[in-house]
C-alpha cells in the first residue's frame, strides 16, 4: 500500500497557508506606516527656522528648566496602583473559573495574595508608606543642597 502524502489528507493546510493571512496584513501594516511617513517627509516643510527649534508650551515661552523632578511618592503611587491592579485581574480571573480550579486553585490563589500581603507589610515597615511630611529633609537639586524644615 502506498503511503497518503500529507496534501491529500482532509482538512490538512499547510503551515505556509495558515500564515499567509499573517504575512498580507504584516505587509499591508508596513506599506501603509511606510506610505504615511513617506508623505509626511515629502509634503511637511523642510525650511529650519529659529522658531521651529524653539520649544513650544501653549503658546508662552519656557521659562526655566523643564527637568523638574517629581516627588518620589507620585512614583510610589503609580507602581502601587500597577501592582494591586493586577492582582484584582489575577483574583477576578480566578472567582470566574473558580470551580473548574478547586483546590488546587484556592492554594494558589491564597499563597499569591499572601506574598503580595507580605511584601506589602515589609514595605510598610521599612517606611515605604510614609508620604507625609518629615522633621526635616535634605535634597540636591542641580548641584545645591537644600534643607527644609517642616512641621508635621
Amino acid at each position: 500500500m502506498a503511503a497518503a502524502s500529507a496534501s491529500s489528507i482532509p482538512g490538512y493546510l499547510p503551515v505556509i497557508a495558515e500564515l499567509f493571512p499573517l504575512v498580507v496584513y504584516t505587509a499591508m501594516a508596513v506599506l501603509l506606516v511606510g506610505g504615511l511617513l513617506l508623505a509626511a517627509w515629502w509634503l511637511g516643510e523642510k525650511r529650519p527656522g529659529a522658531n521651529k527649534g524653539a520649544a513650544y508650551e501653549s503658546g508662552v515661552l519656557p521659562s526655566g528648566s523643564a527637568r523638574l523632578a517629581y516627588p518620589v511618592p507620585f512614583y510610589l503611587v503609580a507602581i502601587f496602583f500597577i501592582v494591586f491592579d493586577v492582582e484584582s485581574v489575577f483574583i477576578f480571573i480566578w472567582a470566574v473559573a473558580w470551580d473548574l480550579l478547586g483546590i488546587p486553585g484556592l492554594i494558589h490563589i491564597t499563597v499569591f495574595i499572601t506574598v503580595l500581603l507580605l511584601g506589602l507589610l515589609w514595605l510598610w515597615r521599612k517606611g515605604g508608606l510614609d508620604w507625609g511630611p518629615q522633621k526635616s529633609s535634605t535634597f540636591n537639586v542641580q548641584g545645591s543642597t537644600f534643607t527644609t524644615d517642616t512641621k508635621s
